[in-house]
């Protein structure tokens, strides 16, 4: 598992956040920002998951909190959307 891997998982995550429309037209920069936060928490998870597993507890501790600050962003955004919406991001493969 190379550094190729890592750009084509990234890639694919980028392709899936661009085909994410809005069910309805004036709520797209809504979603499109939700799903950017909930792109962040992942890689952050991803993050905190590592340095979990290496046994890192100073970079745990920051990926830690960072998930914490992407989460209460996506969870921002997604409070301001109808729930038809939320519902479509959070069957998506990103969450």
């Amino acid at each position: 598992m190379g550094i190729e891997y890592f750009y084509s998982i990234r890639s694919s995550i980028t392709l899936n956040f661009k085909q994410m429309i809005a069910l309805n037209k004036k709520h797209q920069a809504r979603v499109n920002k939700a799903v950017y936060w909930l792109i962040q928490h992942n890689e952050a998870d991803r993050q905190r998951n590592i340095a979990d597993s290496a046994g890192n507890e100073k970079n745990y501790k920051a990926w830690d909190k960072k998930c914490q600050k992407t989460f209460d962003k996506y969870e921002e955004y997604t409070s301001e959307l109808p729930a038809r919406e939320v519902k479509q991001i959070e069957k998506s493969e990103l969450y």
